[in-house]
């Protein structure tokens, strides 16, 4: 096989896999959104009405968006999403940043089991896990059981079916995702930039946010996206930790889904969902590009 046509293999492949698996069913999601509804399987009309091989009708509009607007619960799913998703992955980078300098801190040799001390919790099933946060949490679970026997209170603290909790599971399950990129960044970084910064007469605050912060951007932009966008369309953890009465984008493209059977309604808050993950993600890719230009 020749170099060239390596090449275009090369090139043909990964863009096939995209097209099949990423631009495919965004299409058909956009398709279905724009179409109206109906009882039926599918339940939702085709755009194109053929008969004896002639277009004879289209029924694609904009009315699942209307309605959605029209409805007023967008606006709600869309800020509650956002502002979860946000304030999840803020935490996870407050809490992440730290362990993941001190695992680069570590000596070798002990680097590999705090690593494994990360990623233990995937070796068993998600909802065990979350299962096991709601035993932890309810009202007579182990944490008020707990505080009630050293006297610390005097009624259970409610945190079951309520934000606190979803937040709680949400920087439970997505924490690995934001310190498993900041490792990777923090252990390349070399110490004698710290030394050299101590030696100027920096203090360790002007240390921190003058070289370590600027130099683990990479590290923190990759994680911030690798936690904002699966937290920003989180459905298990609002509806089991949440209590049902969750609205984010999630729980309610389900509810539609399955309850209303409104696939078009679904499938445009879907859509938007889309266009509210691709927007910050490309201000992250944007700002990433910017780093990389500035430190070449």
């Amino acid at each position: 096989m020749s170099l060239q046509r390596f090449q275009r293999l090369n090139f043909g492949l990964p863009f096939l896999w995209m097209a099949l698996f990423v631009l495919l069913p965004v299409a058909i999601l956009l398709m279905v959104s724009l179409s109206e509804s109906r009882i039926g399987v599918p339940p939702y009309k085709p755009l194109l009405e053929w008969a004896e091989g002639r277009l004879v009708g289209v029924n694609a509009g904009f009315a699942s968006y209307g309605q959605l607007i029209e409805d007023g619960t967008l606006a709600l799913t869309v800020v509650e999403s956002l502002s979860m998703a946000g304030l999840t992955t803020l935490i996870c980078l407050l809490l992440g940043w730290p362990m993941a300098w001190a695992i680069a801190r570590t000596r070798p040799e002990g680097r590999g089991p705090l690593l494994l001390l990360v990623m233990v919790p995937f070796w068993t099933s998600f909802l065990v896990r979350i299962y096991a946060w709601m035993t932890i949490l309810g009202d007579d679970g182990l944490l008020n059981s707990l505080l009630l026997g050293l006297g610390l209170i005097e009624t259970p603290f409610l945190i079951m079916n309520t934000d606190r909790a979803v937040l709680i599971g949400m920087v439970y399950a997505y924490l690995p995702f934001m310190v498993l990129p900041l490792y990777a960044v923090l252990e390349r970084l070399d110490p004698a930039l710290l030394e050299a910064a101590g030696d100027l007469g920096a203090r360790p605050l002007r240390i921190f946010f003058s070289v370590l912060l600027p130099l683990s951007m990479p590290g923190v932009l990759a994680g911030s996206a690798l936690v904002f966008m699966p937290a920003l369309g989180e459905y298990v953890i609002p509806d089991l930790m949440g209590g049902g009465g969750s609205a984010m984008m999630g729980k309610m493209m389900w509810d539609i889904f399955a309850m209303t059977r409104d696939w078009p309604g679904a499938a445009a808050l879907a859509v938007v969902l889309l266009a509210s993950v691709a927007l910050p993600l490309a201000l992250l890719s944007r700002l990433k590009r910017r780093l990389e230009g500035d430190a070449a």
